[in-house]
């Protein structure tokens, strides 16, 4: 997804190209084509296909995609802990800053 928000649309070559250059195990073109075709298919890229090639693009902003998925891990938290994992978001809220504490409570009014 970094690569991608960098770039803003990329080839599946071009982002192992820029994945494989800094990493230490190297990774197989069809890797990469598999993953971002299922995150393609989950809706979390775009897709634009240009003769043989597919160049995908992110379908969210780096904020609206941190936003969902800290929404789904909270919920799966939630689903799988119920009110054990509720009293720990207390607890750790709780601790915050005041000024912190009442900004995140207009935020999570605005969700």
């Amino acid at each position: 997804m970094e690569a991608l928000w960098a770039s803003g649309e990329a080839s599946v070559r071009s982002v192992m190209d820029t994945l494989n250059a800094r990493a230490e195990k190297k990774r197989a073109y069809t890797t990469y084509m598999t993953i971002m075709a299922r995150l393609h298919k989950k809706g979390l890229l775009r897709r634009r296909r240009e003769g043989k090639a597919d160049f995908y693009a992110p379908a969210y902003e780096r904020d609206e995609y941190m936003a969902l998925r800290a929404k789904a891990e909270v919920e799966g938290l939630v689903s799988q802990y119920g009110d054990v994992a509720l009293s720990h978001f207390a607890e750790q809220m709780a601790k915050l800053d005041p000024a912190r504490r009442r900004a995140l409570q207009r935020l999570a009014r605005k969700s």
